[in-house]
């Protein structure tokens, strides 16, 4: 059988229609073979190879054990056309007592990033790699996901993916307004993309 060029095109977009679909969706996303490199928007798969994926309610219920929490939802971006004379004045909510690392999730990220991140990993778990660790972004982001590879490519066996991120968590539960991580801040910004 010969397909033409339209057909291509129709494989092609059903293909990629397939990779972009929610966890919950029918349509099976499968794990790339290592960090994603696409859009951090989009339809993530419903696992992540040696962590645990959890809910709201399962998080809530790991707080008292107080487990690593990383929220690495990307800043806001002040808007180009943005008029000079007003505030720039973003918020940014996350968990209660969640370390806020700004676009941590990004892959790829420079080699010096991805060492500052897993330096300040080693240092949230006090060097601990059995330590719960929970990253989390938004619904439908994969940086939170890719935050959670690079714990398991480190070496780390308490690794939870919360893909609700902090839209899922206050639906029915408290949340705080959140700095950048100032030891995350420290290392150089990615450039734009």
């Amino acid at each position: 059988m010969r397909i033409g060029p339209r057909g291509a095109a129709a494989i092609a977009a059903l293909v990629l229609l397939a990779a972009a679909a929610p966890a919950d969706s029918p349509v099976n996303v499968p794990e790339p073979d290592g960090l994603w490199t696409g859009p951090q928007r989009g339809y993530t798969p419903a696992t992540l190879t040696g962590a645990a994926v959890i809910d709201a309610d399962r998080l809530a219920a790991m707080l008292p054990d107080k487990p690593v929490l990383l929220d690495v939802v990307v800043a806001d971006r002040k808007p180009a056309n943005f008029p000079a004379d007003r505030p720039w004045l973003p918020t940014h909510r996350s968990l209660p007592g969640a370390v806020w690392m700004p676009g941590a999730g990004v892959a790829p990220l420079s080699p010096e990033r991805e060492a500052a991140f897993l330096r300040r990993v080693e240092a949230l778990t006090g060097g601990d790699k059995g330590r719960a660790v929970v990253t989390f972004c938004r619904p439908e982001c994969w940086g939170s996901w890719n935050a959670g590879r690079r714990l398991v490519l480190a070496g780390y066996t308490k690794v939870y993916w919360f893909p609700e991120g902090v839209e899922g968590w206050q639906d029915d539960r408290e949340t705080a307004v959140a700095k950048p991580d100032p030891a995350w801040a420290a290392v150089s910004p990615e450039p734009e993309r």
